[in-house]
Protein backbone atom coordinates (compact mmCIF):
# COMPACT_ATOMS: atom_id res chain seq x y z
CA UNK A 1 0.00 0.00 0.00
CA UNK A 2 1.20 3.45 -0.84
CA UNK A 3 2.33 6.00 1.72
CA UNK A 4 0.54 8.96 0.07
CA UNK A 5 -1.10 11.33 2.54
CA UNK A 6 -4.70 10.34 1.85
CA UNK A 7 -6.39 13.60 2.72
CA UNK A 8 -4.41 15.38 -0.02
CA UNK A 9 -5.12 12.87 -2.77
CA UNK A 10 -6.03 14.13 -6.21
CA UNK A 11 -8.39 12.11 -8.38
CA UNK A 12 -5.41 10.66 -10.27
CA UNK A 13 -3.69 9.64 -7.04
CA UNK A 14 -6.86 8.02 -5.71
CA UNK A 15 -7.17 6.19 -9.04
CA UNK A 16 -3.63 4.86 -8.51
CA UNK A 17 -4.45 3.87 -4.92
CA UNK A 18 -7.44 1.86 -6.12
CA UNK A 19 -5.11 -0.42 -8.07
CA UNK A 20 -4.13 -1.86 -4.66
CA UNK A 21 -7.73 -2.89 -3.94
CA UNK A 22 -8.51 -6.56 -4.47
CA UNK A 23 -11.12 -9.09 -3.34
CA UNK A 24 -9.72 -9.25 0.19
CA UNK A 25 -11.91 -7.84 2.92
CA UNK A 26 -8.82 -6.28 4.51
CA UNK A 27 -7.98 -4.08 1.50
CA UNK A 28 -11.59 -3.00 0.91
CA UNK A 29 -11.98 -2.15 4.57
CA UNK A 30 -8.69 -0.22 4.64
CA UNK A 31 -9.66 2.00 1.71
CA UNK A 32 -13.28 2.44 2.83
CA UNK A 33 -12.04 3.67 6.24
CA UNK A 34 -9.59 5.98 4.49
CA UNK A 35 -12.46 7.55 2.54
CA UNK A 36 -14.68 7.79 5.64
CA UNK A 37 -11.85 9.51 7.52
CA UNK A 38 -11.49 12.02 4.66
CA UNK A 39 -15.04 12.69 3.35
CA UNK A 40 -13.71 14.99 0.62
CA UNK A 41 -12.53 11.79 -1.12
CA UNK A 42 -16.10 10.47 -1.57
CA UNK A 43 -16.84 12.67 -4.59
CA UNK A 44 -13.52 11.63 -6.20
CA UNK A 45 -14.34 7.97 -5.52
CA UNK A 46 -17.74 8.41 -7.19
CA UNK A 47 -16.14 10.14 -10.19
CA UNK A 48 -13.99 7.05 -10.68
CA UNK A 49 -16.87 4.64 -9.97
CA UNK A 50 -19.05 6.29 -12.61
CA UNK A 51 -16.35 6.19 -15.27
CA UNK A 52 -18.22 3.00 -16.05
CA UNK A 53 -16.12 1.60 -18.92
CA UNK A 54 -12.90 1.67 -16.90
CA UNK A 55 -12.07 -1.55 -15.03
CA UNK A 56 -10.82 0.48 -12.03
CA UNK A 57 -14.43 1.67 -11.60
CA UNK A 58 -15.18 -1.82 -10.22
CA UNK A 59 -12.58 -1.34 -7.47
CA UNK A 60 -14.08 2.04 -6.66
CA UNK A 61 -17.48 0.30 -6.39
CA UNK A 62 -16.07 -2.30 -3.96
CA UNK A 63 -14.65 0.44 -1.73
CA UNK A 64 -17.87 2.47 -1.97
CA UNK A 65 -19.98 -0.53 -0.94
CA UNK A 66 -17.75 -1.15 2.10
CA UNK A 67 -17.87 2.55 2.98
CA UNK A 68 -21.69 2.48 2.91
CA UNK A 69 -21.70 -0.75 4.92
CA UNK A 70 -19.60 0.95 7.59
CA UNK A 71 -21.47 4.27 7.56
CA UNK A 72 -24.37 4.63 5.13
CA UNK A 73 -24.94 8.26 6.10
CA UNK A 74 -21.68 9.17 4.34
CA UNK A 75 -23.65 8.82 1.08
CA UNK A 76 -26.16 11.54 2.03
CA UNK A 77 -24.32 14.55 0.50
CA UNK A 78 -23.81 12.48 -2.67
CA UNK A 79 -27.30 11.04 -3.20
CA UNK A 80 -27.90 13.22 -6.28
CA UNK A 81 -24.69 12.02 -7.95
CA UNK A 82 -25.25 8.39 -6.96
CA UNK A 83 -28.86 8.20 -8.14
CA UNK A 84 -28.23 10.18 -11.36
CA UNK A 85 -25.52 7.73 -12.44
CA UNK A 86 -26.47 4.42 -10.85
CA UNK A 87 -28.18 3.02 -13.95
CA UNK A 88 -25.05 3.59 -16.09
CA UNK A 89 -23.03 0.96 -14.20
CA UNK A 90 -22.74 -2.16 -16.35
CA UNK A 91 -19.50 -4.07 -15.64
CA UNK A 92 -20.38 -7.23 -13.63
CA UNK A 93 -17.94 -6.65 -10.74
CA UNK A 94 -19.31 -3.09 -10.29
CA UNK A 95 -23.03 -3.89 -10.61
CA UNK A 96 -23.07 -6.19 -7.56
CA UNK A 97 -21.71 -3.65 -5.01
CA UNK A 98 -23.78 -0.80 -6.46
CA UNK A 99 -26.96 -2.93 -6.25
CA UNK A 100 -25.99 -3.73 -2.65
CA UNK A 101 -25.81 0.00 -1.83
CA UNK A 102 -29.31 0.42 -3.30
CA UNK A 103 -30.50 -2.34 -0.99
CA UNK A 104 -28.75 -0.67 1.98
CA UNK A 105 -30.64 2.56 1.24
CA UNK A 106 -34.00 0.78 0.99
CA UNK A 107 -33.40 -1.08 4.27
CA UNK A 108 -32.25 2.08 6.07
CA UNK A 109 -35.34 3.96 4.90
CA UNK A 110 -38.14 1.41 5.19
CA UNK A 111 -36.96 -1.12 7.79
CA UNK A 112 -34.57 0.74 10.05
CA UNK A 113 -36.43 4.07 9.68
CA UNK A 114 -33.13 6.00 9.68
CA UNK A 115 -34.28 9.62 10.10
CA UNK A 116 -31.29 11.16 8.31
CA UNK A 117 -31.82 8.91 5.28
CA UNK A 118 -35.60 9.48 5.32
CA UNK A 119 -35.13 13.27 5.44
CA UNK A 120 -32.75 13.42 2.47
CA UNK A 121 -33.92 10.52 0.27
CA UNK A 122 -36.28 12.25 -2.17
CA UNK A 123 -38.95 10.73 -4.41
CA UNK A 124 -36.69 11.45 -7.38
CA UNK A 125 -33.78 9.57 -5.74
CA UNK A 126 -36.06 6.59 -5.08
CA UNK A 127 -37.44 6.55 -8.62
CA UNK A 128 -33.92 6.48 -10.10
CA UNK A 129 -32.97 3.54 -7.89
CA UNK A 130 -36.22 1.71 -8.66
CA UNK A 131 -35.48 2.15 -12.38
CA UNK A 132 -31.93 0.76 -11.97
CA UNK A 133 -33.16 -2.19 -9.88
CA UNK A 134 -35.79 -3.11 -12.49
CA UNK A 135 -33.10 -2.92 -15.19
CA UNK A 136 -30.92 -5.36 -13.23
CA UNK A 137 -33.91 -7.68 -12.77
CA UNK A 138 -34.63 -7.68 -16.51
CA UNK A 139 -31.03 -7.76 -17.81
CA UNK A 140 -28.74 -10.74 -17.91
CA UNK A 141 -27.11 -10.06 -14.54
CA UNK A 142 -25.68 -12.48 -12.00
CA UNK A 143 -27.84 -13.70 -9.10
CA UNK A 144 -26.43 -11.35 -6.41
CA UNK A 145 -27.51 -8.03 -8.01
CA UNK A 146 -30.90 -9.55 -8.83
CA UNK A 147 -31.31 -10.68 -5.20
CA UNK A 148 -30.36 -7.24 -3.84
CA UNK A 149 -32.64 -5.58 -6.40
CA UNK A 150 -35.69 -7.71 -5.65
CA UNK A 151 -35.32 -7.06 -1.92
CA UNK A 152 -34.89 -3.31 -2.53
CA UNK A 153 -37.89 -3.28 -4.89
CA UNK A 154 -40.02 -5.14 -2.35
CA UNK A 155 -39.23 -2.39 0.19
CA UNK A 156 -39.79 0.47 -2.29
CA UNK A 157 -43.09 -1.20 -3.20
CA UNK A 158 -44.36 -0.52 0.32
CA UNK A 159 -44.43 3.15 -0.73
CA UNK A 160 -44.89 3.03 -4.52
CA UNK A 161 -47.95 0.88 -5.19
CA UNK A 162 -47.08 0.10 -8.82
CA UNK A 163 -43.76 -1.59 -7.92
CA UNK A 164 -45.04 -4.87 -6.41
CA UNK A 165 -47.27 -5.83 -9.40
CA UNK A 166 -44.36 -5.19 -11.81
CA UNK A 167 -41.95 -7.15 -9.60
CA UNK A 168 -44.35 -10.10 -9.37
CA UNK A 169 -44.61 -10.24 -13.19
CA UNK A 170 -40.80 -10.40 -13.55
CA UNK A 171 -40.29 -12.93 -10.74
CA UNK A 172 -42.99 -15.27 -12.03
CA UNK A 173 -41.87 -14.93 -15.65
CA UNK A 174 -38.20 -15.66 -14.90
CA UNK A 175 -38.68 -18.19 -12.11
CA UNK A 176 -38.20 -21.34 -14.21
CA UNK A 177 -35.12 -20.15 -16.09
CA UNK A 178 -33.16 -18.89 -13.09
CA UNK A 179 -30.83 -20.56 -10.61
CA UNK A 180 -31.79 -22.24 -7.33
CA UNK A 181 -30.49 -19.18 -5.41
CA UNK A 182 -32.73 -16.85 -7.46
CA UNK A 183 -35.74 -19.16 -6.96
CA UNK A 184 -35.23 -19.28 -3.19
CA UNK A 185 -35.07 -15.47 -2.91
CA UNK A 186 -37.96 -14.99 -5.37
CA UNK A 187 -40.16 -17.43 -3.43
CA UNK A 188 -39.44 -15.50 -0.24
CA UNK A 189 -40.25 -12.10 -1.84
CA UNK A 190 -43.44 -13.40 -3.51
CA UNK A 191 -44.61 -14.76 -0.15
CA UNK A 192 -44.01 -11.36 1.49
CA UNK A 193 -45.89 -9.53 -1.29
CA UNK A 194 -48.84 -11.92 -0.97
CA UNK A 195 -48.88 -11.45 2.81
CA UNK A 196 -48.84 -7.64 2.46
CA UNK A 197 -51.94 -7.80 0.21
CA UNK A 198 -54.03 -9.43 2.96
Amino acid sequence: MSKVKYFKLTKNQLYEELSYVNHSREKRLFYSKMVLDHPELVSLLLDILFDVDDKISCRAAWVFEFMCGENLEAIIPHLDTFTENVSKVHLDPAVRPVAKVCEYLAIAHYKEKNKNIINTFTTQHKEKIIEACFDWMINDEKVAPKAYSMNALYLFGTEFDWVHPELVIILERDFHIQSAAFKARARHILKKINKSKK
